[in-house]
């Protein structure tokens, strides 16, 4: 089989693409890492003796490598449009890190420019390939809680604690586009989505109870200005009530729980990590006359393409880049695209006008939930 030829933007040793995309890549037998570009040639030199691939210190020589297929965008989101606005003109599948854009007015550009070249697009909302997602949505489809009731999700989002680091310093402010909601409250939120349905309606509330963090590098004190606790509440298309409630830093108790609760059943998803996308979920069940819940064992079936024992950052990506795979043989739209990714966009449109106006906001028709 010819594999599809993969290069990835910020494909340094260091950082996301390193403990994700270059794993994963490496697990799928269809899939090839070709070349990485770093915005310098040292770095890129560094990489591609690392990964055994191309290195290149300009992001326009590893668009327009013949060998590469699919340019992933994996950099600051600040940097999204730039970016991947070049891999749209060069007619190639463009892969862009989730968020897709720093705000709803350059998501909304990219996915109209990618649509009128034609091009794949591909959205890294990788949280909904979880197997054990994927199992969870398989038992509610095949009536294992019945009709649903509710649900709902308590995390941490690990970052956004008391102390940051110089390089991390933007996460803490609000126009940067990466905070405590737009990041791991999205990625779930994309993952409860897939599962039980799309929001009718939303209250929210964005806190920010720290004003200041100290700078670990060197003590120095930082302004925030980004929310670090996200409560989103509502109803889902279904009827079913629903919130979702994220707090910055991490937990002694519970970093992620999810409850699924129905009129027949009930699943629960946990992990120690509180950010959905890269975590090692657990999953359990308990219906009809059991009074506690058991852990579930995710049929075999779930780990096709991708080995069981692949965990971490890397196996939600994997699978990801498997179910491209098939939508290209099935000729198939099934990974999140930049038409997905905008209408995440929209709904984090409405959650800040919900928490500035204090009016519950409804949420258009026709979401992508697939």
């Amino acid at each position: 089989m010819n594999q599809i030829g993969v290069g990835i933007i910020g494909g340094g040793t260091t950082g996301w693409a390193a403990i994700s995309h270059v794993p994963a890549l490496a697990a799928l037998r269809g899939f090839a890492l070709r070349a990485v570009s770093t915005s310098r040639r040292v770095s890129a030199d560094a990489a591609a003796e690392a990964f055994g691939v191309k290195g290149y210190d300009n992001h326009a020589d590893l668009i327009a490598d013949p060998d590469v297929d699919i340019v992933v965008v994996a950099v600051k989101v600040s940097h999204h449009r730039e970016l991947t606005t070049a891999v749209v003109a060069a007619g190639k599948t463009v892969f862009t890190e989730w968020p897709l854009a720093i705000d709803l007015e350059n998501a909304e550009e990219l996915t109209r420019i990618a649509a009128a070249k034609g091009v794949r697009t591909i959205a890294g909302l990788q949280g909904r390939f979880a197997p054990e997602v994927r199992y969870a949505r398989d038992l509610i489809a095949d009536g294992y809680v019945g009709d649903i009731l509710g649900t709902t999700l308590v995390g941490s989002g690990a970052a956004w604690g008391p102390t940051a680091t110089k390089a991390n310093s933007y996460w803490y402010d609000d126009k940067k586009g990466v905070t405590t909601f737009t990041v791991p409250t999205m990625h779930a939120l994309d993952a409860v989505n897939h599962v039980v349905g799309d929001f009718a309606g939303i209250t929210a509330d964005l806190v920010r109870r720290r004003d200041q963090v100290t700078v670990a590098d060197d003590g120095s004190i930082l302004t925030v200005t980004a929310p670090d606790h996200v409560a989103i509440s509502g109803v889902l298309t279904s009827g079913a009530a629903a919130s979702i409630y994220y707090r910055g830093g991490v937990s002694r108790g519970d970093n992620l729980r999810w409850e699924i609760n129905g009129t027949a059943g009930d699943l629960v998803l946990t992990s120690s990590n509180g950010n959905f996308q890269v975590a090692d979920l657990t999953l359990s069940g308990g219906r009809g006359d059991d009074t506690t819940v058991h852990p579930l064992t995710v049929p075999d079936a779930y780990y096709t393409d991708v080995p069981r024992d692949l965990s971490g950052p890397a196996h939600n990506v994997a699978q990801l880049y498997a179910q491209h795979a098939r939508d290209l043989a099935e000729n198939t739209s099934l990974v999140p695209d930049f038409r997905h990714a905008l209408h995440r966009h929209r709904f984090i449109d409405a959650v800040n006008r919900a928490a500035s106006t204090g009016v519950r906001q409804l949420i258009p028709a026709g979401g992508v939930t697939r």
